[in-house]
Parts: C-alpha cells; structure tokens; sequence
C-alpha cells in the first residue's frame, strides 16, 4: 500500500490549525484592588435649632472619599442615583414635600469592579412649592399688604362646607365691626420662597362667638383684645376639601398657634378660593362647622 505523504502532511498542518483556532483566548483582568478607607458625610441644607431637618429647600450636601477608587456610585434613596468620577462633594435636591427620611449609600468601585460601600440616613424637610402665580400675587414678589375689602358684597360670607359659595351669608359693605376693618395682614416671601405672615391688628380682632375659647377669650360675636404681632411662617398645601378647580385655586395654607387672619373662626387653615394681583377670597371651616369666606384687597 503506498504512502501518500503530502497528503498526510496536509492534514496534520490542518489538524493543528484548526486546534489553534479552537483554542479558547485567555483575558486578563489584573489585580482585584478593593477601594479602603471610605468615609461618607452628609449635611441637610438650613438645619439649626428651629429648623431641625433643614429650612425646606430640599438640599442635601454629599462628601464622601476612598483610596483606591476608581469611580463612586451614589444612591440618594429617593430613586435617583448618579455615577461620579471623583471623590468631594456634591449637592441633592429632594422634592416631596413634607419631611421624610431616605438612606443615601455610596459605593468606591476599585479596578475589577471590586467595592466598599457606606450608607448614611438623612431626613429632610421639604417645603411645599408654592405656585409661581400664588407667590407672585400674594407676596409682589416680595412683600405686600392687604386689608379687608369693606365695599364688595360679600367681604364677610359664611356657607356650608360642601359648597364653597357664601350660601348663607354675605356681608353688605361696612355691615361688620369696625375692629375687623382695620387689620393690615402683609405677606412676605423669604430667599427661599417661605411665606411669612404678620398682622397688624391695632390691638383687637374680630371673632365669632364660636371661636372665642379658641383665642382664650369668652362671649359672642364682638372685638377682643388680641395680640398677633407674632411673625408667623405659613405651611403650604394642596386643598385638601372636595373643590375643583373651577371652585378654586386649590391652594391652601396654615397659620401656626391660634393664629387668625382679618376675623377669628376657630379654624388656621385657609384656602385660596380666588386670587389676583389686588384681590383675593379666603374660606375655612371654623369652630361652628361652617365655611367662612373673607375677601382682601391690596392696601
């Protein structure tokens, strides 16, 4: 039997070149450096002995640092992470209103995505943010002062609370005391969109013969000597009553204490039924169960 030995070469060579080609490649992801040494500091905008969770901007100061990190990955709690290059620091904004607590975790990712990771709980106040219309027109930006508005029918209202009309009464001009006439109310918007109220009220306010015990007075619908020189920050909101906002701006704020504004109800919590840049129309329930109405005017 002959040999045919090129032909045997041939397949040898193509045996071992199509082992070569089978041959897995080999990848080399050098040393696992794990990052050491992390730390992490968190600081909540505003925080002092008044405001313990911060003045209600929302923001949150990160620093972290690590040795032998190559990015950080920073997980704020509130859905929202982001990947940074560098150590340092870096701020966050947290926008749900009210004040809530989040877990933010940070984690030094070293070569071959080797990590140390911390985790540092804040809690935050985040103020509500007051409309741009509601701001400007309460406040001109800055400050402003209104007044009962004596002249229009209905200065004075009072309904039921699943209507958001004066059903029941409305005031003719000068129809009421004169002690509810002469308050000025002026509302200030503060560098972070903080509304602050104070009333001037010449020493004596208005208050319905319900809503005397409230203000720790006794008797019926008269003028009571009332000190509200007090500077107070109102709480924003969205309505929480059944309005719509054909009924309403949907805006309602708190004045914190017994606070009151033009006459008292026994109720703090006023919503914005309507407002411009010189009028505006106010409604909260008082101590009587009804829906009392209020219009202002600019001074």
């Amino acid at each position: 039997m002959k040999i045919n030995i090129k032909a045997l070469v041939f397949t040898g060579l193509a045996v071992i070149a199509i082992a070569l080609g089978c041959k897995k490649p080999e990848y080399s992801f050098g040393k696992l450096v794990t990052p050491t040494d992390l730390t992490l500091a968190t600081s909540v905008a505003g925080v002092d002995a008044t405001n313990p969770n911060g003045n209600g901007s929302g923001n949150v100061s990160v620093s972290f640092k690590a040795n032998n990190a190559l990015t950080y990955k920073v997980d704020y709690g509130d859905g929202n992470t982001e990947m940074v290059q560098t150590s340092g620091q870096i701020t966050h904004r947290y926008t749900s209103p009210g004040i809530f607590s989040y877990n933010v975790t940070v984690s030094a990712v070293g070569t071959g995505g080797a990590m140390s990771t911390l985790t540092q709980k804040v809690t935050v106040f985040v103020a509500f943010e007051i409309p741009a219309a509601i701001l400007d027109n309460l406040t001109g930006g800055s400050s402003k002062t209104w007044v009962s508005d004596r002249l229009t029918p209905g200065h004075v209202g009072v309904g039921p609370t699943n209507t958001f009309t004066s059903d029941y009464y409305s005031a003719e001009p000068n129809q009421r005391a004169e002690c509810l006439y002469d308050d000025e109310i002026t509302f200030t918007k503060d560098a972070n969109n903080n509304v602050i109220l104070t009333v001037n009220n010449k020493g004596q306010s208005f208050m319905t013969a319900a809503a005397t015990a409230s203000y720790g007075k006794a008797g019926g619908d008269d003028c009571y000597d009332y000190d509200l020189a007090a500077p107070r920050k109102l709480a924003f909101m969205d309505a929480t009553s059944t309005s719509t906002p054909a009924q309403s701006t949907r805006i309602q704020f708190t004045v914190p204490g017994a606070g009151l504004i033009n006459f008292g109800t026994g109720g703090n919590t006023y919503e914005i039924i309507a407002l411009t840049a010189n009028t505006i129309t106010l409604r909260n329930i008082g101590s009587d169960g009804l829906a009392w109405y209020q219009k202002l005017k600019v001074k």
